[in-house]
């Protein structure tokens, strides 16, 4: 009998733990670029970011740690990395592989993680450890054409906007948050702006749209060393059949 009303206790405890994480649920947004000067009827909303903090003294469950899984990567590939905005967990093992049949060499200089892979060859790949939150904005020491951006932050509940501007963030507990928004073209005291606090309920599980100016074209940027790019060699025209 004894047995018998432990099992069910237990069941029972098993249940009400069930039931609670079962109030977990998707949070969905959709982002809009405006003043960002592009022409046509639907401009590319891809790219914009959103992360939610659990604020302290939240009803919120323990932030839990990363799962173990692929490997998030910085894919070097036609003069270029793919994706072009990469959006990870800190403490993230980040893979930089060489895709091209030529040199690269991979550095980071600037805010968040800064970094210095060296050059390395085609079929070869480098990591970095993505220990801190930040923003960190990764380019190539020999093609100047060649630019990325990786966001590290310090929550699982996170997205990034598809070309239509939606954004889901899967499994996401009723709480308290501070929701934080990140776009390339927007400048730093317009992101600024845009944190605040958010309530997420069973009823209130979208944040609506998240409307971000994008009024800040990309910059130049210059090497490693802090010098203009050498402009590649000129190509010798072919000689001419007789």
């Amino acid at each position: 009998m004894k047995l018998s009303l432990r099992c069910v206790g237990v069941a029972l405890l098993l249940a009400a733990g069930g039931m609670a994480r079962a109030q977990d649920m998707p949070v969905t947004a959709t982002a809009a670029v405006v003043n960002s000067g592009r022409k046509g009827n639907t401009p590319d909303a891809s790219n914009v970011v959103i992360w939610l903090s659990p604020m302290e003294g939240s009803s919120t469950f323990p932030v839990a740690a990363a799962k173990p899984g692929q490997r998030p990567r910085l894919v070097q590939h036609n003069k270029s990395f793919e994706p072009h905005v990469l959006l990870v967990r800190v403490g993230s093992l980040v893979e930089f592989p060489n895709r091209d049949p030529f040199f690269h060499n991979v550095f980071s200089l600037f805010e968040g993680k800064r970094f210095d892979l060296g050059l390395y060859e085609a079929g070869s790949t480098r990591e970095v450890a993505f220990d801190r939150p930040g923003v960190s904005y990764i380019f190539c020491n020999i093609h100047a054409e060649m630019s990325a951006v990786v966001i590290a932050v310090n929550t699982p509940y996170y997205a990034i906007s598809d070309r239509r501007g939606q954004l889901v963030i899967p499994s996401v507990p009723p709480g308290r948050y501070m929701l934080h928004v990140w776009y390339e073209a927007a400048l730093p005291e317009a992101l600024n702006a845009m944190v605040r606090e958010v309530t997420i309920t069973a009823s209130t599980s979208t944040l609506g749209w998240i409307r971000v100016p994008g009024t800040n074209p990309p910059q130049e940027h210059k090497n490693m060393y802090g010098r203009e790019y050498t402009p590649p060699a000129p190509v010798s025209p072919a000689y001419a059949h007789p």
